[in-house]
């Protein structure tokens, strides 16, 4: 839990009406470590009102083992927004509230909370970057007063438990859409092949798995079996321009090295190589599904692009 919600510290958040409520210095409480805090709950209009730590409260102790959910914004100590939350995940993120907390770190702080609450805190940025972050305070942040300013707002406390189901739940779900729209995907690019072999006046064969393989030579012997290591010379192009974004020859012409259906390479490298025989050539073309989907795959392959790619097998043992 505690890496998931530290590899979400680079989103986006706005709290405008805790920040537009920031008071002098004199007005923030302190913590031991030098955390400095002000609270704040809405009132029966609606207002954020400053609101008092009271002993009632026990923050940590009657919370401990629990799941605090937030929204976070991270900035410098003067004013330059760094992160937040909300821009990269609509959701709250979850933080877990620990039995022994450190004191100067980001969960001591957030400790104070209770659910409704929002907060400005203001951390000595040597103290939370070691104590939280546990990495150097960047140069820039150094520059800036060396100051680490947070808002936030504090959403639900649940159990652990009912944590991990929420997470199975959305994980559950974020694949049921990427296959939802990768079957979608694989229509139109199949049409899109289709088209192309059509136009080529090209025959191909297609693999159970859905990559389409020309062959132009056939080679002696047996196709490789999974697990067996492959040697294979290429050419690769994106389908629809044409536009080559790696070759063998660009590697001193040697041949390219993987263990056959092991996800060493994209599926429809998997799926093609292991239709040919020692010594084939053929050409892959292979459906964005099959190969970088909607990522895409730096400058040279954009979103969704089906490719084609010449290919001899080489050898393999």
């Amino acid at each position: 839990m505690r890496n998931l919600f530290f590899a979400a510290l680079g989103a986006l958040f706005s709290l405008a009406q805790v920040a537009q409520a920031q008071a002098p210095a004199t007005d923030f409480s302190r913590l031991p470590a030098g955390t400095e805090y002000r609270l704040f709950r809405k009132d029966a209009t609606g207002h954020y009102q400053p609101r008092a730590l009271a002993p009632t409260d026990a923050p940590y102790a009657s919370r401990a083992g629990q799941v605090l959910t937030v929204f976070m914004e991270f900035r410098t100590g003067r004013d330059s927004v760094l992160m937040n939350s909300r821009q990269l995940q609509p959701l709250p993120q979850p933080v877990a509230l620990p039995a022994q907390v450190t004191s100067g770190s980001l969960e001591e702080a957030l400790g104070l909370l209770l659910p409704g609450d929002s907060a400005i805190f203001r951390f000595p940025a040597d103290t939370v970057f070691a104590k939280t972050f546990r990495q150097p305070v960047p140069p820039f942040l150094r520059r800036s007063g060396n100051k680490l300013v947070v808002l936030a707002s504090a959403r639900e406390l649940v159990t652990m438990a009912e944590m991990t189901a929420r997470q199975q739940k959305l994980q559950e779900e974020s694949v049921r859409q990427g296959k939802a729209l990768a079957a979608a995907q694989m229509t139109k690019d199949v049409a899109t092949i289709q088209a192309y072999l059509k136009k080529n006046k090209a025959t191909a064969k297609k693999t159970t798995g859905g990559t389409y393989y020309i062959l132009k030579k056939l080679g002696t012997g047996l196709p490789p079996k999974t697990g067996q290591t492959v040697r294979v010379l290429y050419r690769g192009t994106v389908l629809a321009t044409g536009q080559e974004f790696d070759s063998s020859a660009k590697h001193g012409n040697e041949p390219i090295s993987f263990v056959l259906g092991q996800g060493q390479v994209i599926p429809g490298w998997d799926q093609g190589i292991a239709m040919l025989n020692k010594s084939s050539k053929a050409v892959l073309l292979i459906p964005s599904p099959l190969a970088y989907g909607p990522r895409g795959a730096g400058a040279d392959i954009p979103a969704n692009a089906v490719l084609r790619f010449e290919v001899e097998l080489v050898d393999f043992k």
